[in-house]
């Protein structure tokens, strides 16, 4: 007969990453098992000043053939000088060369919709009223 185990749910007031690493390792252990071999490995293409800090970027991984992007900003003084659109294209270079066959981001409407378009990118989804009176839109690229 199997032990049960007693659980209670918890909220903490600030979560921390060994939290998070906690609520990670069960999925992952399953997706190990039963999804496809695939080996999730972080992506960076970073803006950096003359004095070598970081002022903006491009932050990702690659898992499962494809690249999702997290987060791509470039600083409001740098833009328009196609910082953007180097940062994408050389993300999606290195997915390339790490054998994805796309890439896919979220955005919201009044972040850079337009943008992601002219990079090639179009919505598989939108989420309305995300925020309130606003929308997301996931969009995706095959290389």
């Amino acid at each position: 007969m199997p032990l049960r185990m007693t659980v209670r749910l918890t909220v903490p007031d600030a979560p921390s990453p060994e939290d998070r690493a906690a609520v990670l390792a069960p999925l992952a252990a399953f997706n190990r098992r039963n999804g496809p071999p695939t080996e999730i490995l972080p992506l960076a293409v970073l803006l950096t000043d003359e004095a070598g800090s970081t002022v903006g970027g491009l932050w990702g991984k690659t898992g499962y053939d494809w690249l999702f992007v997290e987060l791509l900003a470039v600083p409001e003084r740098l833009r328009g000088q196609d910082l953007g659109a180097a940062l994408l294209a050389e993300a999606e270079r290195l997915a390339r060369a790490r054998g994805c066959v796309g890439a896919w981001l979220d955005t919201y409407a009044f972040q850079a919709r337009g943008f992601y378009e002219k990079q090639g990118y179009t919505a598989f989804g939108t989420l309305e009223g995300h925020p309130v009176g606003g929308a997301r839109h996931f969009m995706s690229k095959r290389f």
